[in-house]
């Protein structure tokens, strides 16, 4: 097996491998015109989303700075997907997002991991396992997750949140390392925040 085959495998690799990096570069450089583009152009961004992702779905906005280790090429978003501010993703394996998730600024995803062992570590090599992220997710700034993390669908990750394990769905998850703390309930469908009450009006507004 060749160290490029190697990548999605699980099994430690070369990522220095001349014939990785020369893919990666080109993946490197749609997402530096990604991060060029002014404000206006947004036909031109929607573009380059459609060449530097895995998969993109209809009615997703990423606010540059943009970053990850292959551009994105291992990225899977679904539909009406927000990544806000710097959100970085290490994807050297696949990461999955589904559909109206939303990632607050400075969110980390990590695919990529290296050895304990120190003599490994000075070989420079990796290994990579995939991050799920379900539906209708939304991830605080400056959380990280980490590989082979899936995160259930209608979860909440709290700001600054470090998730080492897997979240369930329609959860409250927060800390380092990220636990849950509560179910979403019945509570959250009267109140959006503290004791601000959802009207019945805004209710049918926003959720037809």
């Amino acid at each position: 097996m060749s160290e490029f085959d190697k990548i999605h495998s699980g099994e430690i690799y070369d990522p220095g491998d001349a014939d990785i990096m020369e893919f990666q570069l080109k993946c490197l450089e749609k997402m530096y015109d990604f991060n060029a583009t002014r404000p206006s152009e947004m036909e031109k961004r929607r573009q380059l989303m459609k060449e530097m992702f895995a998969e993109i779905g209809d009615d997703c906005y990423i606010e540059p700075p943009f970053f990850a280790n292959w551009g994105g090429r291992h990225v899977h978003i679904g539909h009406h997907v927000y990544f806000n501010f710097s959100a970085t993703l290490v994807d050297d394996t696949h990461i999955y997002i589904g559909d109206y998730t939303m990632l607050a600024p400075n969110v980390t995803i990590a695919t990529a991991g290296h050895p304990i062992l120190p003599e490994l570590r000075e070989c420079a090599i990796q290994y990579n396992m995939p991050v799920h992220i379900g539906k209708n997710c939304w991830i605080g700034a400056g959380a990280i997750i980490l590989p082979g993390v899936t995160v259930g669908d209608g979860t909440v990750i709290g700001a600054g949140s470090v998730v080492t394990k897997d979240i369930p769905k329609n959860v409250v998850a927060v800390g380092n390392p990220c636990r849950v703390v509560r179910e979403i309930s019945e509570h959250d469908r009267q109140y959006y925040y503290k004791d601000r009450k959802i009207s019945s009006e805004d209710l049918l507004k926003y959720t037809k």
